[in-house]
């Protein structure tokens, strides 16, 4: 049976580097074989009031006007019962999985063993705030970004999501309502449906699917539905030089099958198909001159594959504060492949194909690289068309509980890209001290290095409080479609501060100087960004 607990509380460089593969933690594998007795729930809220820091009455009220997330939502989470036999990966898992939500700010299972030889299991969770005003105003790039709305992440307890938001951006204005619901009923069934009433057109998107959601899950499927109608730009030396109008109704179905985790590793098999219609045509009342690019419809049966290891590992302050992170450092490779031809509807015979890879090594409490690689795009008579090839390393050294040198390296190359899928390279994506799009072509690369400092100063116990040092340097190059737009090497160096919220959500506030090294007179020479992330 599963009990509740009635509670608010939740009792330097130089650098040697030898990289081995990292193991995760074997935790309680001697309790595995046990028959899992009692499951209990110990739920803490916002605030712990035990605490005599978070004992005030603003504190209290927030306790007392939020709903707790109900027993029901976290037991259908959870890969075991009582009756089951302990297995410690599935424990690991289902923690994982109860860490995924917005709701929730960390989750532990602790066993304990009883006293007729099973293992009572005590699984700790603490809710977050989950009601949010947003109102915020971002700048990245030399842009402002203003958004104003309410979300709640956990709506009645019941892990439900529903956002009502009004967003205002260099591309336009958006109002937007959107539910979703991870576990729709009893189910690992998620539904998505958001629709956006937007400045240049409309938006309306729905999704029913049931995922592989574990790693001995056996069997997936679903579909989406999305249809999109919008005006987007072509940016030229940082400006927005053209404008396009772009039509897409998009659907896909698919199922999957798999035997489940074998010897540490899940495969997956997923057959589905796609239908993906791109019309365009000439922005209406626009002031930028059009670039329109060809309409493209593509209908196709897809075959994918899918390996996961599971080499799942948990740590801290790496890219949160103070909050338990899961890494995957095991291999994962994905992929399918497609054909569409015109008896299918398309407008043309192409043969489909995306692929993707990730494994990590060595040790994120010392020294450790993430690593991955990916690549995507179509095969029209023999040649290689919107293609892309990308990769990305991320390089962390832990130098002491306070402080991380951190590094990384990502490069995108393209081939005879479509119009409307140009290789963009500015403030909002990653080289801090420019416009946004400064750079527009078929290639990048961009590099990164950052001292991080996460400090113990907790405000209020609120939010947690770290800083860092940052210098980027990047690139675009190749065919632009207005003539060349070659800039060269552009680079920056910066600092910022970070703040980490512990009762609202996952992500980190990031108030950031940047500073220009290129002698452009377009641009200013510092740059002030501020944006809230999903990481450090």
């Amino acid at each position: 049976m599963y009990r509740p607990i009635i509670s608010i509380a939740v009792a330097g460089l130089p650098l040697t580097i030898g990289l081995a593969d990292e193991v995760p933690d074997a935790g309680n594998t001697e309790l595995d074989g046990y028959l899992i007795g009692e499951v209990m729930l110990d739920k803490a809220d916002v605030f712990d009031l035990s605490n005599p820091d978070e004992n005030n009455w603003l504190y209290r009220a927030a306790n007392r006007f939020h709903i707790v997330t109900r027993d029901r939502v976290i037991a259908k989470q959870l890969l075991f019962k009582p009756g089951d036999a302990y297995d410690q990966q599935v424990i690991d898992e289902s923690e994982r999985i109860l860490r995924r939500n917005g709701y929730i700010y960390d989750a532990h299972i602790e066993p304990t063993l009883a006293a007729d030889g099973e293992v009572d299991l005590t699984v700790h969770t603490r809710d977050v705030w989950s009601l949010m005003p947003e109102l915020s105003l971002s700048r990245s790039g030399g842009e402002n970004r203003t958004r104003f709305g309410l979300e709640e992440k956990n709506l009645f307890g019941n892990g439900q999501q529903l956002r009502i938001l009004r967003d205002e951006d260099v591309d336009r204005e958006e109002n937007v309502i959107e539910y979703s619901d991870r576990h729709v009923g009893r189910n690992w069934v998620s539904l998505t449906a958001r629709y956006a009433d937007n400045s240049d057109g409309d938006s309306h998107y729905l999704s029913l699917m049931r995922p592989f959601y574990a790693l001995d899950a056996r069997w997936a499927a679903g579909g989406t539905v999305y249809a999109d109608d919008r005006q987007e730009r072509i940016y030229q030396f940082g400006d927005a030089a053209a404008e396009y109008r772009h039509e897409r109704d998009y659907y896909m179905g698919f199922g999957g099958w798999s035997r489940g985790l074998d010897n540490g590793r899940a495969r997956r098999w997923t057959l589905g198909v796609v239908h993906d219609d791109n019309r365009f045509s000439q922005a209406a009342d626009s002031s930028l001159p059009p670039a329109v690019p060809e309409d493209r419809k593509l209908v196709y049966p897809f075959l994918g594959f899918e390996l996961v290891e599971d080499g799942y590992v948990t740590t801290h302050n790496q890219d949160q504060m103070d909050r338990t992170e899961d890494f995957q450092m095991g291999l994962h490779v994905s992929g399918a492949m497609g054909w569409a031809d015109t008896s299918f509807g398309s407008d043309r015979d192409a043969a489909i194909f995306w692929m993707n890879a990730s494994r990590g090594f060595g040790s994120l409490e010392q020294t450790a690289l993430l690593t991955s690689a990916g690549t995507s795009g179509r095969v029209e008579s023999g040649d290689l068309v919107n293609t892309l090839l990308s990769f990305d390393l991320r390089f962390y050294h832990r130098q002491s509980k306070r402080r991380t040198f951190f590094a990384a390296v990502s490069a995108t190359l393209g081939k005879s890209l479509d119009l409307d899928n140009l290789v963009e390279l500015g403030g909002d994506t990653g080289l801090r001290g420019y416009p946004i799009r400064y750079h527009v072509g078929e290639s990048k690369v961009l590099a990164t290095i950052e001292q991080r400092y996460y400090t113990d100063w907790y405000p209020f116990r609120l939010f947690r409080v770290g800083g860092a040092i940052f210098a980027d340097v990047g690139r675009a190059w190749g065919p632009h479609p207005l003539g060349d737009d070659h800039r060269g090497w552009s680079a920056d160096v910066g600092f910022g501060l970070r703040l980490a919220p512990t009762r609202l959500t996952s992500k980190v506030v990031h108030i950031d100087f940047a500073f220009p090294l290129n002698d452009d007179p377009d641009i200013d020479t510092v740059q002030f960004l501020v944006e809230a992330k999903k990481s450090f």
